[in-house]
């Protein structure tokens, strides 16, 4: 999805068919951004780090080497391979079995460059980890809660009855696929893709990350053991709090994808500087 207004920017001058210039991200929405951009990074990393203390995934309420897990990362005597259910995978020279910088072979699920710290460390990796997760809760509870007092929610993410209509989301989604983006002042709104993207992202997705998170403390199981309940176990938490990582990954990827395409000067300034000019219509596309 090509990289939207700002939820809280101010609706574009009326002589904005494109070339105009806008006011489009709030001080506050930049500052969101880019913390959060650094947050998951490091909260990614040091998390690739705790995984590889024991790199396996299971459902449920235990989960130990004996036990079967739906998801392995592992080695052999001379290989590395990734396991899903049955389904076995070589992955020799990236994960499961490497070579570090130094000549070495490793037997870490994930190597030293994807992780912090980037040799093995699981005390400083969950201390990273910890620290970053609260940045994270703080952060994002804030954002919410500015956005619902200043009309983002109801304004900039409620879908209308016209956007729940299959023709409008088929022909969206025909849009992006053609890499037709929005000109002039339709740059200025989000589209239907957008505004499911967003809102699973910011409502759905990091809140389970947090809760997820939350479940796989002793100290939080102790005080709140409805929480392993809710995901049907610890294992089950980490699973869910795996998986949903790999989620964010992907919206990461095409979100940077989407900005590239649709403009990296533009779209970067005004998550800097506030400032976006508007796309001019290319001809035929008026």
């Amino acid at each position: 999805m090509a990289a939207p207004a700002s939820p809280d920017s101010p609706p574009p001058a009326p002589a904005s068919a494109g070339g105009a210039r806008i006011y489009r991200h709030r001080l506050p929405t930049r500052l969101w951004h880019w913390v959060n951009a650094a947050t998951l990074l490091v909260m990614l990393m040091s998390g690739l780090m705790i995984f590889n203390a024991h790199p396996r995934l299971y459902w449920g309420q235990y989960g130990a080497n004996p036990d079967h897990a739906w998801f392995a990362i592992g080695a052999t005597a001379d290989s590395g391979f990734v396991r899903l259910g049955d389904t076995r995978i070589a992955t020799t020279g990236v994960l499961g079995r490497w070579t570090d910088r130094a000549g070495e072979e490793q037997t870490w699920a994930f190597p030293g460059w994807a992780t912090i710290p980037t040799s093995y460390d699981l005390a400083a990796g969950r201390r990273w980890h910890l620290f970053f997760a609260w940045v994270l809760s703080v952060g994002l509870t804030l954002y919410m809660a500015w956005s619902l007092i200043g009309g983002h929610i109801r304004k900039d993410l409620h879908i209308r009855r016209a956007e729940w209509s299959p023709r409008h989301i088929w022909h969206d989604i025909k849009d992006h696929a053609r890499l037709r983006f929005p000109q002039g002042e339709a740059a200025a709104r989000y589209n239907i893709l957008q505004k499911f993207s967003y809102i699973g992202v910011i409502f759905l997705l990091l809140p389970l990350m947090i809760a997820t998170g939350l479940t796989m403390s002793p100290g939080m199981d102790a005080a709140w053991p409805w929480l392993v309940d809710l995901f049907g176990g610890r294992q089950s938490a980490r699973s869910i709090h795996f998986i949903i990582a790999w989620l964010l990954v992907l919206f990461f990827l095409v979100h940077i994808a989407m900005v590239l395409l649709a403009g990296p000067v533009n779209e970067v300034r005004s998550m800097i500087t506030g400032w976006f000019t508007l796309p001019r219509a290319k001809d035929g596309d008026a």
